[in-house]
């Protein structure tokens, strides 16, 4: 049987990152290849049937051991090294990597019956070279990138990882690989505005342990109340949403609660969740504001089906994979107007409610909390759409790209 290594710096987290390798990793092995997993440092499995329903128990996995928790982003730059010591140990036919910095790895490009497959969730370059200030995405430009990394000590770790990123990161990817894929239309934009040439687009899928809901609970059989999730960071925005939005929200609608779902698996994540609960005392919200760390897939579903609005707060979203769930429990939806989100889940306004600044978002949330007939126009499209989303389009349309190899 042919192998297939499937490259990611860190699978210690529930993350989108961590979803489309893993959803890989199953969709290679269902056309013929067996999976082995590389990671920079070592992880357990077992954690995917919960996060996912994805079962990577039976994959061998090749790790380098380093220990760097606190430092998650600096992991990226040796993320080559446990991908080159499976390469050393297996016959590889393929190699699938989300990551950018396998410079290293090139050796091996042109070998017979071998290929190189990136996924790009978004290019650093145009985010690290200063040739591209001035596009709105540029550090320091992108709220995405300054949300993270933008204050002390983030942004000395993003310093220390910009100067050595050159060192590992592969120059043009359209070279260096034989397949570039990415996440969504507006990822596929801007990776032609950096390298001149538009990748392959294959959206994320939904985990396989999410139902896509048929018929909506209906509007009057739910609460007064917002759904987000994603992992505690700075650039999902929840500080921005306790401070700014939730204070003018319940100036309009008393009873309105927000539910915070998110992973919190390291210090960084810990200490974000400290500063939530500080503003959330600060601003005397304390029985509007929920925050739940690590809840399980039903908990989150039971949620969502309850409530009737989901909100993502996040700017330049690459992908949104907490956006497109929602939409598979019919629940409406509130993006910021940027980034895939909004131009491939939410379709600029036709699958969801875009909003540019706080008195937006607060418009968008008290309608959809009060107003039924607005909250059926965005709950009941046709279930067809979602159902591009699911794991085994992914696996179909990744097999094609590879055939088309």
């Amino acid at each position: 049987m042919r192998k297939v290594i499937i490259g990611h710096h860190y699978w210690g987290r529930p993350g989108g990152g961590q979803l489309v390798c893993a959803a890989t990793a199953y969709s290679l092995e269902n056309i013929g290849y067996t999976p082995v997993l590389t990671s920079t440092m070592d992880f357990n499995p077992e954690n995917y049937k919960q996060w996912f329903g994805i079962d990577l128990t039976k994959y061998e996995r090749v790790t380098w051991n380093i220990k760097l928790n606190m430092f998650g982003i600096m992991l990226r730059l040796f993320a080559w090294k446990p991908m080159l010591n499976a390469l050393k140990k297996h016959e590889a036919n393929l190699l699938f990597t989300d990551e950018s910095t396998y410079k290293p790895l090139l050796k091996y490009k042109g070998k017979e019956d071998f290929k190189i497959i990136e996924y790009i969730h978004f290019p650093y370059e145009i985010t690290v070279f200063k040739k591209y200030i001035g596009t709105g995405l540029y550090y320091k430009e992108d709220p995405y990138i300054t949300e993270r990394y933008g204050k002390f000590p983030m942004n000395i770790y993003w310093w220390i990882f910009t100067k050595v990123l050159p060192k590992y990161l592969r120059k043009n990817p359209f070279e260096s690989a034989d397949l570039i894929i990415t996440n969504s239309d507006w990822t596929a934009n801007i990776i032609k505005t950096v390298f001149g040439e538009k990748p392959k687009v294959l959206n994320p899928p939904l985990p396989p342990n999410l139902e896509i809901v048929e018929n909506a609970r209906p509007f009057e059989k739910r609460k007064k109340s917002i759904v987000m999730v994603g992992r505690f960071s700075e650039e999902k925005r929840y500080h921005w949403v306790i401070e700014k939005v939730m204070p003018k929200l319940l100036k309009e609608i008393p009873e309105a609660k927000l539910y915070i779902f998110g992973g919190a698996g390291t210090g960084t994540a810990l200490r974000y969740v400290e500063r939530l609960k500080k503003l959330i005392k600060k601003n005397n919200i304390e029985n509007s504001v929920i925050l739940l760390l690590g809840a399980s897939r039903s908990i989150i579903n039971d949620v969502m089906d309850r409530s009737r609005v989901f909100l993502h707060a996040t700017i330049n979203e690459h992908w949104g994979i907490a956006v497109a769930e929602a939409l598979a429990r019919k629940l409406p939806i509130v993006v910021h107007k940027s980034g895939g989100a909004w131009s491939d889940i939410a379709k600029e306004g036709e699958y969801g409610l875009g909003y540019e600044n706080e008195e937006e978002a607060v418009a968008h949330l008290s309608r959809l909390l009060t107003d039924e007939k607005s909250w059926i126009k965005y709950s009941t499209y046709d279930s067809e759409r979602i159902k591009k989303f699911t794991l085994n389009t992914y696996k179909n349309n990744l097999a094609s790209l590879i055939k088309a190899l």
